[in-house]
């Protein structure tokens, strides 16, 4: 509590160095429970037929909405100074289907 109060009520929040790094991931998958949403981070290599999970970040439902309307302002704000974003293909990206993991 008095740490709080020096800082003025801030939240202090730490960066260690491995985590400061980050984990490359080009492929998530979302499921979601009435309580909780579940994103999974994965990291495909080319011509492997197997890819883990990276990380998995397991969310409240509010804390996800907080989350894609962080991304939604972030994104717009990224496009406002580079310019917008180019999708290879515009359409919907179809389900993925075949994919087996364990929880």
């Amino acid at each position: 509590m008095e740490n709080q109060e020096n800082n003025n009520g801030q939240l202090q929040i730490e960066l260690k160095e491995e985590v400061a790094e980050g984990t490359y991931a080009n492929l998530a998958i979302i499921t979601h429970s009435s309580s909780e949403f579940i994103l999974d981070f994965v990291r495909v290599l080319p011509g492997m037929p197997k890819a883990g999970v990276k990380s998995r970040i397991v969310l409240a439902p509010e804390h996800a909405k907080r989350l894609l309307r962080a991304l939604e302002d972030n994104i717009g704000k990224y496009e406002c100074s580079f310019g917008p974003i180019r999708m290879p293909d515009e359409q919907p990206l179809p389900p993925l289907t075949g994919i087996k993991g364990e929880a």
